[in-house]
């Protein structure tokens, strides 16, 4: 039979094949966890704390379903490990907190059956969720019912009863909490508690935060709570996402049967795509979880004309070398176009793969957005240019650009003051135009006075005005404090054409706002609408 070390090297070796390039923090862990660790240990990790909170759940879980006694001899005092994972983002409240800690401890499941009861503990009618003491309390019972359990006891035994005596098999509890940076936040009178979990509840217990913040930022004041000890994790290499990426890969179908995108021939095929992938993604994000969901997406079609070569065959063939060379030609710009949409969750990863000009890259959300723009209302496209004009025009030459008169305003364009002497080229640095820089913010009320010269001057006489608007432009200013432009504004936003940049919350002055068109859609606006665009843009050229 193995000794209690050579599974603890399997394990290692396990663990460290499913996470490539973290070999260090896994040896680590593995021997702070199982010899005598520190009551406190904080993860630094900035770049992939989805995968190194992974880690830790299967590392210290494999640890808990190791059974010590039977690969040590009877005199060695070998810890078993009761292990509890919690999420700082779903335990929002201290008591959900206090109950997820217990019931993970314990490993006690709620049903519905029976109430959804929390773990009971060795007294009936006790909470210990109540407060920190009754929290610390049910540690302390939970302890003593393990370690009863481990030496053949009674759970129900009172814990006073229980006399203090050197076990063969003791308990040692450890709390993992990822996405701690939440603490600060939501349970920022948890945080003391937590780094001194062992000193206050006097229990063999070990707290893992593990953070994609440095512990100075979530540190409290005044050195209430005890100095960790640190474990950095360093950003995985190009390398090591690639053996993620390619050991997610599910290999346990049938060779024999129909083609499909996961077919077992295709995993070196598969490699091939995800060595394009990373390549192109690496400078934006190397966290596996994410080119995970961005390469599931985009797999389908991108073996979707292999397959079709595939269908009527019995078996595959060897997929050409030129084959392969051009789907990736093929596929290179909507690997862009994919991480933009997949990466804030703008688009599901189902709904990216059905697509059916998946392939068009860049020019397929072009295509979406004109798609989208096609079925507006006239009042919302002169939104949307009064809002492009509001964020490429600087705010000093509104009076120019939108006087009352075109005479007026092309003769106040070439304008008659004193010029400049022509400075030599290379005295100052080159001005970016606007439409490059990207789209400037601008209020609210700005946009609604554009918005008016624009329906006044250009869309006039498609509209059937009451005999009692007898001055000029009053009708106008009547149609811009009505609900539906309010709500056409609301629904741009909704469809993010208007990009809404200041708080909800904010009182103080008019709301900010940002286009969301480009240049060519402006433009196609304004020849729909017959709006001269050119002459309005301040830099056109």
């Amino acid at each position: 039979m193995a000794s209690y070390l050579e599974q603890l090297e399997y394990l290692t070796k396990e663990i460290s094949d499913s996470f490539p390039g973290n070999d260090f923090l896994i040896s680590q862990l593995i021997t702070l966890v199982t010899t005598c660790p520190p009551t406190f240990t904080y993860v630094h990790d900035p770049y992939t704390t989805g995968v190194t909170a992974s880690l830790v759940n299967a590392l210290i879980s494999s640890l808990s379903a190791v059974d010590a006694k039977s690969f040590v001899p009877e005199d060695d005092a070998i810890p078993t490990i009761a292990s509890a994972q919690v999420n700082a983002v779903a335990c929002f409240t201290a008591r959900l907190f206090y109950d997820t800690t217990l019931n993970r401890l314990a490993k006690w499941h709620p049903l519905w059956d029976d109430g959804c009861e929390n773990w009971p503990g060795g007294f009936t009618g006790v909470r210990y969720n109540d407060s920190l003491d009754g929290f610390l309390h049910g540690l302390r019972v939970l302890h003593a019912q393990l370690s009863d359990d481990e030496a053949g006891r009674t759970p129900q035994r009172s814990r006073l009863k229980v006399k203090a005596q050197v076990r063969k098999n003791t308990v040692k509890m450890v709390l993992i909490i990822e996405r701690a940076e939440r603490i600060k936040d939501s349970l920022p009178e948890l945080l003391v508690p937590l780094t001194r979990l062992a000193e206050l509840s006097k229990v063999d217990i070990h707290t893992i935060l593990i953070s994609q913040s440095p512990w100075e930022e979530l540190k409290p004041l005044m050195g209430a709570a005890v100095d960790p000890f640190h474990l950095s994790v360093r950003p995985p290499s190009q390398e090591d996402t690639r053996r993620i990426l390619v050991s997610r890969f599910p290999t346990d179908g049938d060779i024999s049967a129909a083609p499909h995108a996961y077919h077992p021939a295709l995993l070196q095929f598969y490699a091939q795509y995800v060595d394009a992938l990373c390549s192109i993604c690496a400078p934006f994000t190397r966290d596996p979880h994410e080119l995970s969901y961005v390469a599931a997406a985009q797999w389908p079609s991108f073996v979707a004309p292999v397959l079709d070569a595939q269908r009527d065959a019995n078996q595959f063939h060897p997929i050409p070398e030129d084959v392969r060379m051009r789907l990736l030609r093929v596929f290179l710009p909507s690997f862009t176009a994919a991480l933009e949409a997949l990466l804030p969750r703008r688009m599901h990863a189902r709904t990216w793969s059905q697509t059916p000009d998946v392939t068009d890259g860049p020019a397929s959300d072009e295509k979406g957005v004109e798609m989208t723009i096609s079925s507006l209302s006239t009042l919302q496209k002169y939104i949307l240019l009064a809002a492009f004009l509001a964020s490429s025009n600087p705010p000093r030459t509104d009076m120019r650009m939108f006087a009352r008169s075109r005479e007026t305003r092309s003769r106040r364009r070439r304008g008659g003051g004193t010029r400049k002497a022509p400075q030599r080229s290379g005295s100052t640095p080159a001005k970016v135009p606007q439409r490059l820089a990207g789209p400037a913010s601008f209020p609210l009320d700005r946009m609604s006075a554009i918005l008016a010269v624009l329906l006044e001057e250009y869309d006039l006489e498609s509209r059937v005005i009451s005999k009692e608007f007898t001055q000029l432009g009053e009708y106008t200013e009547m149609e811009l404090v009505r609900v539906h432009t309010s709500g056409a504004i609301t629904e741009l936003s909704a469809a993010h054409l208007l990009l809404r940049v200041s708080p909800p919350d904010r009182l103080d002055g008019p709301p900010m706002y940002k286009c969301g068109i480009s240049y060519d859609v402006a433009l196609a606006l304004g020849r729909d609408l017959r709006v001269p665009m050119l002459d309005l843009i301040w830099e056109a050229g």
